[in-house]
């Protein structure tokens, strides 16, 4: 993923602004966690996708004018006596490489420069990036300055930008769904690493260390999301992620983890393991009727077609094959043992923006497959998690190559 990808990206975004309008994005900053320490900085993604840069404190600058379109990335400049202390900041040469902007300004110049188009040309809309709980700005919140642009220029039409972009980044690009490709075979590589060392008696948190060791290992920088490493009947606990209890012989145990590529795109897998390397009967009847209901939902996933309509086909799986067994007599019963959605978006974020689980799938979406059973009284819950491409005519299943069959995985872990 080259600086072309971000200009494209740009261009995209340009040719849905209206004329005599500017848009303003700002990276974000990394907000303080106690006295001067900081939480690690987190890029504001919609800026990544229109740059490709991942520094905190800058602004980029749209204007469209006219007709005319003129980019202006802003930058901090080079404090030599910050550089002992936390390193260089991005200027100009690298910045060019990675983004393909080429008009650059100082931070400190920004103020002035808003002003000079405000006042001096003919901008009559400014579009933001108003997505809600996000600290966006270079030292305020996004919706600080939508207050202080409509108190100092009233006559200024404020638009959000965010549905904009959002509606662009749901349709992934070739350079895009390789990245996601990268960060699945990164999670992989963890996921086996953890199989070949996983043992009864162990704490999960040392089991989820053989993942992390393997994937930074091989060049992960930071995980998509918090690992959640659940064993036992703590795995019914969706979100769980203290990770710090025993998981004992005969137990599974659930993984939800993802790496993220160096372009900063995701993986989100899930799979359920048996920590002594055995399924027992029980817990392979039940796996085997999540893994149905994960192959039916794949085969299902064509343009056209909503998540909605996907976790109908679930829940007609799991009503049929849980009364068989005899675990529910009733259909209203299979949501005390499935209480989510079965797919998400996936992309620069683990649940990835720009697509409501009612419309239709489109060529070129990556989503999730995430069906699970979550049976508390028998002691473990089950999610099987890839993360697939739409095609023209169907799916692609980017993770295939993740062991998911119960058979397999125990030929693997007895090696």
């Amino acid at each position: 993923m080259d600086k072309e990808f971000f200009i494209k990206t740009r261009q995209k975004v340009v040719d849905k602004l209206v004329d005599n309008s500017i848009l303003i994005l700002f990276s974000g900053v990394s907000p303080f966690m106690n006295a001067d320490a900081k939480y690690p900085f987190v890029v504001n993604s919609n800026f990544y996708y229109l740059t490709g840069i991942e520094e905190e404190g800058l602004a980029l600058l749209i204007s469209k004018i006219n007709g005319e379109v003129t980019e202006t990335l802003f930058i901090k400049r080079r404090d030599p006596f910050l550089v002992k202390w936390v390193g260089e900041n991005i200027q100009e040469e690298e910045a060019r490489n990675l983004s393909g902007i080429e008009n650059y300004s100082f931070v400190d110049n920004f103020d002035k420069v808003i002003t000079n188009h405000l006042f001096l040309s003919s901008v009559k809309n400014v579009y933001l990036d108003i997505e809600r709980h996000l600290n966006q700005s270079i030292d305020f919140r996004n919706e600080d300055y939508v207050i202080k642009l409509k108190k100092e220029y009233p006559h200024i039409n404020i638009e959000n930008v965010y549905p904009l972009i959002t509606k662009l980044r749901r349709i992934k690009e070739k350079e895009e769904i390789e990245e996601i490709k990268k960060a699945i075979h990164l999670t992989n590589l963890g996921l086996q690493h953890m199989l070949k060392n996983m043992a009864p008696g162990m704490k999960e948190y040392e089991v989820e260390a053989y993942y992390d060791f393997m994937v930074k290992k091989n060049g992960m920088k930071e995980v998509a999301f918090p690992t959640i490493a659940a064993g036992g009947k703590r795995a019914c606990i969706l979100h769980y992620v203290n990770n710090d209890e025993v998981v004992n012989d005969n137990e599974l145990m659930l993984f939800d983890l993802g790496a993220r590529s160096q372009k900063r795109y995701c993986a989100d897998i899930s799979r359920t393991y048996p920590i002594n390397g055995k399924y027992t009967s029980k817990q392979k009847e039940i796996y085997e009727i999540v893994l149905k209901a994960h192959d039916e939902v794949i085969k299902a996933i064509k343009p056209g077609v909503s998540v909605l309509d996907l976790n109908n086909l679930v829940i007609k799986i799991y009503e049929e094959e849980l009364t068989k067994i005899g675990l529910i007599k009733d259909a209203s019963e299979v949501r005390n043992y499935y209480y989510h959605s079965v797919s998400h978006s996936l992309g620069l974020d683990t649940h990835d923006v720009g697509y409501d689980r009612s419309e239709p799938l489109e060529e070129g979406m990556v989503i999730t497959v995430e069906p699970g059973l979550y049976i508390e009284q028998l002691g473990f819950g089950i999610r099987l998690e890839d993360d697939v491409l739409v095609t023209k005519d169907g799916s692609e299943n980017l993770s295939k190559e993740i062991l998911i069959k119960p058979d397999d995985i125990e030929k693997f872990m007895a090696k």
